[in-house]
């Protein structure tokens, strides 16, 4: 009887012991997301380790927006060593820290010294995830937004949506992604239901290029600099077409979507476990 008590016990603790035990590294699980993610992998990417030792064993896995501080120490303290992060880390698209370090910035200093003490290691997964079929980050926000049945079977960022008002859009995205921080651009009380979805910083040609569409009204995005896509908008309202634009803010407008990546990974990491680990958005309204 007792042994077979221990046994059982054995048995339920195996999968414990073997994650514990487990020699996978950061760079092996890169590799397998290479060989999973359906695409050939560029040279030419921002797809690569940003902070800390590739051979590093892996205790745990997390996904997130953007590696912030703030997600680094949750990781960390859920045991989570390896960042698989969509934005950059270190405050610029190519995470060049040549700068910062001669700066001696303080910031960075402080990131950099968790990331050696906590023995991190961040890897970024931007363009291929984007690449995936479908892309991984669409899928996820699509996911959120509940609007499935709505999408463009030719194009992934239309949809043709029941007719709303533009402030009953914005509220709809708003609630349903979890967003703080929502602004509009145009008239609230428009009716539509033509919807482009460009999450993220796709860019003002790209936005514009969506405008310029008889057929969409609205355009959500994630962000763009003031003077670039808000003023078109602007102007398009001020000249009487029949046009809008939601900032969504660039995290929530694509967070989802890194979920969904968790959720990939699981089907091919089963060694340690994965986790998303949601990047907080950083804004607040002032009453």
């Amino acid at each position: 009887m007792r042994l077979a008590r221990f046994l059982l016990l054995l048995s339920t603790q195996a999968p414990i012991l073997a994650q514990k035990n487990t020699t996978l590294t950061a760079r092996q699980v890169i590799e397998r997301i290479q060989a999973q993610v359906g695409v050939p992998w560029r040279a030419d990417t921002v797809d690569t380790f940003k902070a800390g030792d590739p051979n590093t064993r892996v205790t745990g896995i997390a996904t997130t927006m953007m590696a912030t501080y703030d997600v680094l120490v949750r990781s960390a303290a859920a045991g989570k060593n390896l960042i698989i992060t969509h934005e950059p880390t270190f405050y610029s698209h190519l995470d060049r820290v040549d700068g910062l370090e001669k700066e001696h910035d303080p910031v960075w200093e402080a990131k950099e010294r968790f990331i050696k003490d906590h023995n991190l290691v961040i890897w970024r997964f931007h363009d291929h995830w984007h690449m995936h079929r479908p892309d991984g980050i669409m899928t996820g926000v699509v996911r959120m937004l509940r609007w499935q049945e709505f999408q463009s079977a030719t194009d992934p960022g239309l949809f043709a949506l029941p007719e709303m008002t533009v402030a009953q859009l914005a509220e709809q995205m708003k609630q349903r992604l979890g967003i703080h921080v929502v602004r509009v651009v145009g008239n609230p009380q428009m009716k539509v239901r033509m919807v482009g979805l460009s999450p993220g910083a796709s860019g003002p040609l790209s936005h514009r290029q969506r405008l310029q569409r008889d057929n969409l009204e609205v355009l959500a995005i994630g962000e763009v600099p003031e003077w670039e896509t808000i003023e078109y908008v602007a102007d398009a309202v001020a000249e009487g077409k029949h046009k809008a634009l939601i900032l969504l803010g660039h995290i929530p407008s694509e967070q989802a979507g890194m979920e969904d990546c968790a959720a990939w990974l699981k089907t091919f990491v089963t060694e340690v476990p994965v986790e998303f680990v949601p990047t907080a958005e950083p804004y607040w309204i002032v009453p």
